[in-house]
């Protein structure tokens, strides 16, 4: 496996978290993930935290505006210049083009895509049982299924840009994480 600088992306539930963790483990590169970095400002209660979570919890993404904010000042950190894992981002047309106005400035683009493809009933049944575990309250089905509308939406399209650009790889999200591993490190390789 030699693609250093990935994105991973795919619905809400579909494991991206997870797969980001394993891949970072075994690259030695940060994961980057928006969401994180937004719900760590959430619990911290801060101004940007506050607004964010207004938004999460009517099932909503957060503007662009402000995750590219954030995604820029994470990705100019030294660490993140040997590669990295965004998780997660970007999530609409408008982020991947600033995402490669950021990384052309950097000198790192993107070596490869990663979208984890599951089918919508599985993602409910997942994020339901997340919900319960973790206590997430962006995590109920109603606001499940309007996120997942909202992935349809906006994130969606990414898998055309991408695939466009020969940078595209899916990958079943279905089954073990175990499985789910071993289906990126072919994609990868």
């Amino acid at each position: 496996m030699s693609a250093r600088r990935i994105v991973l992306f795919g619905p809400p539930g579909a494991g991206k978290g997870t797969q980001a963790e394993r891949l970072v483990a075994r690259l030695g590169v940060p994961q980057i993930s928006t969401g994180d970095m937004l719900r760590a400002a959430v619990a911290a209660g801060s101004e940007l935290g506050r607004r964010a979570q207004a938004v999460m919890d009517r099932g909503e993404l957060v503007s662009d505006d402000v995750v590219i904010g954030v995604a820029e000042e994470r990705l100019m950190q030294e660490d993140a210049r040997r590669g990295f894992v965004l998780d997660g981002f970007p999530r609409t047309l408008a982020q991947a083009e600033a995402l490669d106005g950021i990384l052309d400035r950097l000198a790192t683009p993107i070596e490869i895509c990663l979208v984890l493809a599951i089918g919508a009933e599985d993602l409910v049944a997942r994020l339901l049982k997340r919900a319960g575990i973790e206590g997430r309250s962006d995590d109920n089905e109603e606001t499940i299924r309007k996120r997942l509308r909202v992935y349809r939406e906006q994130t969606e399209p990414l898998v055309a840009y991408y695939r466009a650009r020969s940078l595209l790889r899916e990958v079943d999200g279905a089954g073990s994480m175990d499985e789910v591993e071993k289906r990126i490190g072919e994609a990868l390789s």
